[in-house]
């Protein structure tokens, strides 16, 4: 091993640091203090990036891993435009840092997406010029070629970042080409928006049935420590969500959640497959299909919420 390298094979690894309070929305629209980017180191090889609420109320995560021939990016985030959003210049400025302590020529970028909805493929357009970088395509089909996926229940994919290893496998359900990402490093795995804890919107019940218990599956073949979603739109009293298109979120619960509770949710999504309707759970709302009455609850809900916002009134 060069001294340039870093040693993924090390038997010690670190414990991994998700002792952080994340940005949420200011608490008035007068007085914005977030930056538009929240970057957190949860170890020297592994970041977790938010975008602000104050930029996009979606405040989607993303995950930077390192390896020692490539890195690769989870998602590009809601917003296109470098200057409310520097995406790229972020991720520039981690790729120097590494490769200041681990040099080599031809570093790689690869950015990808836990699925295609606007909200996780929206700074694309940022990295579209930038050498020695490849961006997987949005389509189900180049997903799935990217990572030597077979198909909607296909078995997990290995990707090399040198010396560090991922498990892919698809979840449809939520989207035709959502993911999941183990880590072997970290044990992380990496679920998007079909498990977080926030709204869990279901487009194809028996495709997301299906994938919930393959993610259960897996887990119980693997160590990992966290699962982490994309979004946080839960708050702290069990069952409630914060309101649909919030621009500010006081008291949110944390991000990662237990893989001991995969069961309870596998459970939980399989009492609500039986018809449409919005279920709420203690770490999650389900929505099973959305009607029209769904959408006009939360537009309701989130308009009231954010004039509330714009007066100062929420604390």
């Amino acid at each position: 091993m060069s001294g340039a390298e870093f040693d993924f094979t090390r038997s010690v690894r670190p414990e991994g640091d998700l002792g952080v309070r994340w940005i949420h929305g200011s608490p008035s629209a007068r007085h914005r203090t977030d930056p538009p980017i929240q970057v957190h180191a949860y170890d020297e090889t592994t970041y977790i990036l938010r975008e602000s609420k104050d930029v996009s109320f979606e405040a989607p995560f993303l995950f930077l891993f390192f390896g020692n021939e490539r890195a690769i990016l989870f998602d590009t985030g809601a917003t296109s435009d470098p200057h409310r959003f520097p995406l790229r210049r972020t991720v520039e400025e981690l790729l120097g840092a590494w490769l200041a302590s681990h040099p080599r020529a031809g570093y790689e970028l690869v950015v990808a997406h836990t699925h295609s909805h606007k909200d996780h493929t929206g700074g694309d357009a940022q990295f579209r010029d930038r050498p020695l970088t490849r961006i997987v395509g949005p389509s189900v089909e180049e997903v799935r070629h990217f990572f030597g996926l077979a198909g909607p229940a296909g078995d997990p994919q290995s990707f090399d970042l040198g010396g560090r290893t991922l498990d892919v496998f698809p979840i449809p359900g939520h989207h035709p080409a959502s993911i999941a990402v183990y880590d072997r490093w970290t044990t992380l795995l990496l679920t998007g928006d079909t498990i977080c804890p926030g709204r869990l919107y279901v487009f194809d019940m028996p495709a997301y049935v299906a994938s919930i218990d393959r993610i259960a599956r897996f887990v119980e073949a693997r160590p990992v420590r966290w699962v982490l979603g994309s979004h946080v739109e839960m708050t702290q009293t069990a069952g409630l969500d914060f309101p649909f298109r919030a621009k500010y979120q006081p008291r949110e619960r944390p991000l990662e959640i237990l893989p001991s509770r995969l069961p309870s949710v596998l459970s939980a999504v399989r009492r609500a497959a039986g018809r449409p309707g919005v279920y709420p759970f203690e770490e999650f709302v389900i929505f099973n299909g959305i009607g029209f009455a769904s959408i006009l609850g939360l537009l309701w809900r989130g308009w009231r919420w954010n004039l509330r916002h714009r007066l100062g009134a929420i604390h």
